[in-house]
């Protein structure tokens, strides 16, 4: 091969390699990460396709959510949009603290590590609840600037507005289950603000004592947070319904406060919430605002075989016993006076404990 002709075929390999750089200078360009959206935050409202930035990732919300971390977990609320640069939040990863485990006992305050290599700190002190689920007792935190502001211990100090307070509360419930918390029910209140916020200020302490009296009967008094008749777990499947039961046959028994039981009826309340109760009904027992916010969406939506809701019998000035023909009529007309007479007294006392009347029309 001729000097000339060997020159010519290095020039061009030149060439080509010049041009092959420059082609794959935009394809570099246009794989590189997106750029953060504003960064999560843990006590703003995300509804569905709403985005934050978590853990160098844009997430996308798929309903509405709050105080849920974006994760792959959880209820399944976020949706990851994949890796992101230049801002974003939470989760560092040169925190060192402690793997979280399971059934272990965490002091407010208590930093731990998840799984997933998030990051997160104790708001309430809680016996190891799973902190991507049990949301109200753990907040995301991140190492370059910690995690959720962490509440004082007992609850909202008198702040929440709510027309029982945390110490009447706990004189209604002496003996409650820990799991049904007043802050937790503070928290559930948000979802629904017509709640006890209604009408004179003896109606809405009358509305609070009929929710919670109605509540204290179907839970014996706070303490059961499951249906205790397990054998009863497996009849409240509706095979007719188009989405099943996917979370199993037995998953839709009666759970949290007003004993929120069928498939049906967690569907409902959890697109009513914007939590998936239908994949996930063990959220119900697991969340203490879930769980109150479906004690709240019965009472603020359910009419049974009264014509009306419960929040609206207070309200409108239909008496209490309208409000146990909306949450259970078999009871009324006879059907069992004992149980009537104990929703009665149970209502009795705490509007003693509120210092209003109790009104007429208890009984149905």
């Amino acid at each position: 091969m001729s000097k000339k002709r060997a020159l010519a075929i290095i020039a061009a390999a030149g060439v080509a390699v010049a041009a092959t750089a420059a082609a794959l200078l935009p394809m570099t360009a246009s794989n590189a990460a997106e750029a953060c959206v504003a960064a999560y935050n843990n006590s703003a409202v995300y509804t569905g396709g709403m985005k934050a930035s978590y853990n160098s990732h844009n997430w996308t919300a798929k309903w509405w959510t709050q105080y849920e971390a974006p994760s792959t977990g959880g209820s399944g609320v976020w949706q990851d949009s994949g890796t992101c640069g230049g801002g974003g939040g939470g989760g560092g990863t040169s925190c060192d603290y402690p793997n979280w485990v399971a059934g272990q006992y965490y002091a407010v305050g208590a930093i731990v590590r998840y799984p997933n290599g998030q990051h997160y700190q104790a708001t309430h002190e809680n016996p190891g609840y799973d902190p991507t689920i049990s949301t109200w007792f753990w907040s995301p935190y991140s190492c370059a600037g910690g995690g959720g502001t962490i509440p004082p211990p007992g609850g909202d100090g008198g702040t929440s507005g709510f027309v029982v307070n945390e110490a009447q509360f706990n004189q209604m419930f002496p003996s409650r289950n820990s799991f049904y918390t007043y802050a937790g029910l503070v928290d559930a209140m948000k979802k629904y603000p017509a709640f006890a916020t209604t009408g004179s200020d003896t109606v809405k302490r009358q509305e609070a004592a009929a929710f919670l009296a109605n509540v204290n009967h179907e839970t014996g008094g706070l303490v059961y947070i499951d249906e205790i008749n397990t054998a009863n777990w497996p009849h409240y499947c509706d095979p007719g319904q188009p989405y099943g039961c996917p979370a199993g046959q037995s998953a839709y028994h009666g759970r949290g406060p007003i004993q929120l039981s069928w498939n049906f009826n967690y569907k409902a309340a959890g697109d009513a919430i914007g939590v998936d109760l239908l994949h996930r009904p063990d959220l119900v027992a697991t969340n203490p605002s879930v769980s109150w916010q479906t004690g709240l969406w019965y009472w603020m939506t359910g009419t049974g075989n009264a014509g009306t809701t419960s929040h609206n019998a207070m309200v409108n000035g239909q008496g209490f016993g309208t409000t146990i023909r909306a949450i259970n009529s078999i009871e009324c007309n006879g059907g069992n006076p004992a149980q009537v007479q104990s929703r009665i007294d149970a209502y009795n006392r705490f509007t003693g404990i509120l210092g209003v009347s109790a009104g007429g029309n208890l009984s149905c």
